[in-house]
């Protein structure tokens, strides 16, 4: 493998598919699964008329039928299944990492624990070998089993600069007693980045992630980042998104040069039936082949804002609403529900 030649992809490369693991009646949608099934098919349905879908579920027979009520026959040629069991639905954090290299794609296995182990995950943490071994994907298997690392955890600009926090790769039950210098170099040799860019502020009521950095800040084209900024002192949020916004403006281009910021509205509160705020979030949207898929909330004016924000970050791209109000019940959002594969990967 030519070290020199090998990268994580920045989300907006050209795509084979996005997995998506769906929800069933033995995971925590149970009280909601119809609404969430609901949400679920509106994502599969705007990935599918673009992209290959993979459909991770025990399931699959029972899935397929319902497809087939709601999508277009073309679409539903765009859509491959793998059976497996699963403990939840949250394919970012359990997916395969993929980098692109002179002799092919390198499918990374990291070990995914619940989040610091606050979740069962045994299930989860084996469905991309189960994916491997259906014949699904091409690319070379690699096992980092041995290091726990969540997608949502790594944004990368496809040019050997990742962005990541601090306080989620830093968490209990990770990785200890590895230092934060032992992360960055086996994160740096393993994704054969450059460089790394540590945010140290910020964070979202509910988030169970300890803070992934797709909940609060995204790399978008042309040295862009889009981020969650919180205006009301009165908010919660307002001190560490404050001094989250401050680091970014910091923060320089491997040229030297600051970054353009592009602000999204702080979501407005949602809570659950006991009060608990639920982490919604605008930065939790998903790049796709010709599209932007962005959660929404049922608030108008704000998911109007962060569409319009998101546009002036991706011109070429359609910005298509999903109403991800079900989703964040159980404490995530849009992209934490999928995970792209770059060009190259699927198998036709």
């Amino acid at each position: 493998m030519n070290h020199e030649l090998t990268f994580l992809p920045a989300e907006w490369h050209e795509q084979s598919a996005v997995q998506l693991t769906w929800p069933h009646a033995a995971t925590d949608w149970l009280s909601i699964l119809k609404d969430v099934t609901r949400c679920y098919l509106g994502i599969a349905k705007a990935i599918s008329v673009r992209e290959r879908l993979i459909i991770v579920t025990p399931e699959p027979l029972q899935v397929r039928l319902l497809l087939e009520e709601e999508l277009p026959t073309e679409s539903l040629r765009h859509i491959t299944f793998c059976e497996a069991p699963t403990n939840d639905t949250w394919a970012r954090d359990h997916g395969f990492i993929t980098l692109l290299a002179p002799d092919g794609p390198h499918l990374l296995d990291f070990k995914f624990n619940g989040w610091g182990e606050k979740f069962p995950a045994d299930l989860d943490n084996n469905i991309s070998r189960r994916m491997a071994e259906q014949n699904i994907l091409k690319g070379h298997y690699e096992n980092h089993l041995d290091f726990v690392l969540e997608g949502g955890s790594i944004e990368s600009d496809g040019c050997g600069t990742i962005l990541t926090t601090s306080h989620c790769l830093l968490a209990p039950h990770r990785n200890q007693p590895m230092t934060q210098t032992q992360i960055e170099e086996r994160l740096l040799a393993t994704l054969h980045a450059k460089r790394i860019l540590w945010l140290d502020h910020g964070y979202l009521a509910g988030d169970d992630t300890d803070s992934h950095i797709d909940t609060l800040a995204r790399f978008c084209p042309n040295d862009t980042i889009a981020y969650v900024q919180c205006l009301d002192p009165n908010d919660e949020h307002y001190a560490e998104l404050s001094l989250m916004e401050a680091q970014l403006q910091t923060f320089r281009t491997m040229d030297g040069k600051p970054y353009y910021l592009i602000p999204l509205p702080m979501a407005k509160a949602i809570h659950d039936e006991d009060g608990t705020r639920l982490p919604a979030t605008y930065a939790n949207f998903l790049i796709i082949n010709g599209a932007v898929l962005m959660p929404t909330y049922g608030d108008p004016d704000n998911d109007l804002m962060a569409k319009e924000q998101l546009q002036t970050a991706f011109p070429h791209h359609d910005i298509v609403g999903i109403d991800c109000r079900p989703l964040i019940t159980q404490h995530g959002s849009l992209h934490c529900c999928t995970m792209q594969f770059p060009v190259g990967t699927v198998k036709s």
